[in-house]
């Protein structure tokens, strides 16, 4: 069961490698397409790919598997809806590291809702990185500095956060294609579905000028940040806890900002680098010091009596 855990921590690590080079590509796309153009795209293509790689596990789903996929799907539509509204007004690296704000907010919600036990290195951890976070996103003028960008992707953070919570509910007792699946596909469904009432509502007029930019962002995002990242979450967060996982996917941020500064050649302030360097030690605390408590608490796949 380590070796387990290890292989599960590694694929939530490269999910954070995915998802963080991938702000700039979206950030680029927004270019050509309006952002709820783009995120039809990108779910329908993805749960295209994944219905013709998962076919046969969901030719078994059940009704208790196609609603516990289609929960898990709402939360993920409202994550990236804000996350790619905020994205058109705000930079790539300051929303993914709002959007990392979900770390401090999973161990929250467990604690308040669920009235889960959480490890005191976890929380330590946890205000780590949320002080990184601050440093982060928040200028030296104060919380006066952000902008409507930054609360649309704090919004999104809200949205993620209960999104691994309710993936680590989950996918222990359903198969994990048909969750990786349903998720998906019921993003790509409510993105659809507001298309002809921002057509009517022109709240956002629908744009889409079709660019080599903005094709390989539907293909990278669509098959890549989606299709797999998605399923090695599901499939990961099987054998370990959800804040756990919040910890590690803490690492998008610091992806992100790597590659804005690389490819978007976006300056790094000093301000900037040590908000970094503290969500760096928010993973160090809870990963060196919490496993060996959370898996006392958790030794296999997380149970469902955990989260009632």
């Amino acid at each position: 069961m380590k070796s387990r855990r290890i292989q599960a921590d590694l694929a939530l690590a490269l999910c954070a490698l995915i998802w963080g080079a991938t702000f700039v590509v979206v950030k680029d796309a927004l270019a050509s397409a309006s952002v709820f153009v783009f995120n039809a795209l990108r779910f329908s293509l993805a749960a295209a790919v994944m219905a013709a790689v998962y076919w046969r596990a969901l030719r078994k789903m059940d009704r208790a598997t196609f609603f516990a996929g289609a929960l898990i799907g709402c939360f993920m539509f409202g994550g990236y809806t804000f996350q790619t509204l905020g994205l058109k007004f705000t930079s790539p690296s300051k929303a993914a590291f709002i959007t990392g704000a979900s770390v401090v907010m999973v161990p929250v919600l467990l604690a308040i809702f669920w009235s889960r036990h959480v490890n005191r290195w976890v929380w330590a951890g946890a205000l780590a990185a949320l002080m990184g976070l601050y440093y982060l996103t928040v200028p030296r003028s104060g919380l006066g500095g952000l902008n409507v960008g930054d609360l649309l992707v704090l919004g999104c953070a809200v949205m993620f956060a209960l999104h691994i919570i309710m993936v680590g509910r989950y996918s222990p007792r359903y198969s994990v294609a048909a969750l990786s699946f349903l998720q998906v596909a019921m993003t790509a469904v409510l993105t659809c579905l507001c298309l002809p009432i921002l057509r009517t509502t022109q709240w956002e007029p629908l744009r889409l000028h079709w660019t080599p930019s903005l094709i390989s962002a539907v293909l990278i995002t669509a098959v890549g940040a989606t299709a797999l990242c998605f399923s090695l979450q599901v499939w990961a967060q099987q054998y370990t806890t959800p804040t756990h996982t919040a910890i590690l996917i803490s690492l998008e941020p610091v992806f992100a900002a790597l590659t804005s500064v690389f490819i978007a050649h976006e300056i790094i302030s000093r301000r900037v680098l040590t908000g970094a360097a503290l969500v760096f030690i928010g993973i160090l605390l809870a990963e060196l010091k919490g496993p060996a408590q959370s898996a006392a608490d958790s030794p296999g796949p997380v149970s469902e009596t955990s989260f009632s």
